[in-house]
């Protein structure tokens, strides 16, 4: 009789541990099967709905200052009906290798919190279900990079890149005080004085494809000299060797000296050519646009200008650096080339007369 009991309450237990009706189901609605493999240890297996998480845009360029929306929506198949609760996180990926992350943000629903100073500037835009898309507002130059959009629900972990790239213009730029005169930290502080950056090297990479060919020296933010060479001369490296990206190496950051690389996307305003009858000198320009409710306009506004805005204007100007240029977009005669450019007459007596170009600030 003691056996019988024994028997029987073994099956119920074997009942209970194991259930013979369907495979677990857990909360987030995904199927998994437990089995014990060789070792005893518990494994789950997938054997149900998949979890996808795409981008349609590997890359994405802006403009500093500007607003981005990075591109990242999450799918399933078979297509669920029924709305989930799903957790989305964008992390910005530190480490060339991949081996860094820094928190952006995390959402769960309708809340979310977002880390460092990425607070209060980006939001998931959540535009159809599945859109996982960050937005980041008042782009600034340290937002650009990789970033990474994971979808989590339950077991269910999916990820997907996204990179984040200025759209700019490179600009070689040299001393008042003359050619090679800028060593690393003063050529940093140079182009951020102008509106700018120092180059990456894929900044100048970009530009020396889209044609930029400048026989002189310049500093990039990784502390090589390099130059790019469109047109092979004797003066150039030689006539021999083939187009590309001149480089010196690194090089020492104090001792050595030589012009720099800038790069700008910003333009928060409007710059013009102030009209007036009268050419004016330096300090009559600086007042010139101060009484016109601006300031006068740095060399990065006027590139900015020139690339984006396609500003034109066949009359030479001070700006802020003591320089006097101007911007083509389409070549004419008595204008210079007939290449597009910003032409420079380099840095005059400041008791010169010339035009002025001003920038006003829309916010």
């Amino acid at each position: 009789m003691d056996m019988w009991i024994s028997r029987h309450l073994v099956v119920i237990w074997l009942h209970l541990l194991y259930p013979s009706e369907a495979l677990p189901r857990y909360s987030n609605g995904f199927f998994y099967q437990d089995v014990m493999n060789g070792n005893g240890n518990g494994e789950i297996f997938y054997s149900g709905v998949r979890l996808y998480v795409e981008s349609p845009s590997p890359s994405v360029a802006a403009v500093q200052g500007s607003n981005v929306t990075l591109p990242c929506h999450y799918r399933y198949e078979p297509e669920i009906k029924t709305p989930r609760r799903t957790r989305v996180k964008w992390f910005r990926v530190t480490a060339t290798d991949g081996s860094r992350e820094e928190d952006v943000m995390v959402a769960i629903g309708a809340r979310h919190r977002s880390y460092g100073g990425y607070q209060g500037r980006v939001r998931l835009r959540r535009d159809a279900p599945g859109d996982a898309s960050l937005v980041i507002n008042s782009l600034n130059v340290d937002d650009t990079g990789f970033y990474r959009c994971e979808v989590i629900d339950g077991l269910e972990d999916e990820s997907v890149t996204v990179e984040l790239e200025f759209r700019g213009v490179v600009f070689p730029y040299h001393s008042p005080r003359g050619r090679y005169q800028l060593n690393f930290h003063e050529a940093k502080q140079a182009c951020e004085e102008q509106g700018a950056t120092l180059a990456t090297f894929d900044q100048l990479f970009v530009a020396w494809q889209e044609g930029l060919d400048w026989c002189n020296v310049g500093w990039l933010a990784d502390g090589t000299a390099q130059y790019p060479v469109s047109n092979p001369r004797a003066a150039c490296g030689g006539s021999d060797l083939a187009p590309g990206l001149r480089s010196y190496g690194p090089r020492h950051q104090h001792l050595d000296r030589f012009d720099a690389f800038c790069f700008t996307s910003s333009l928060r305003g409007a710059v013009y050519f102030l009209e007036q009858p009268l050419k004016v000198n330096f300090t009559e320009a600086q007042q010139a646009c101060l009484h016109d409710g601006s300031q006068i306009a740095k060399v990065g506004q006027l590139y900015a200008a020139w690339r984006f805005l396609g500003l034109d204007r066949c009359d030479a100007g001070w700006l802020a650096d003591g320089s006097v240029r101007y911007p083509i977009t389409s070549g004419r005669q008595n204008c210079g080339p007939r290449e597009p450019g910003v032409r420079t007459f380099g840095y005059p007596p400041r008791h010169q007369k010339h035009g002025v170009y001003c920038y006003k600030s829309h916010w």
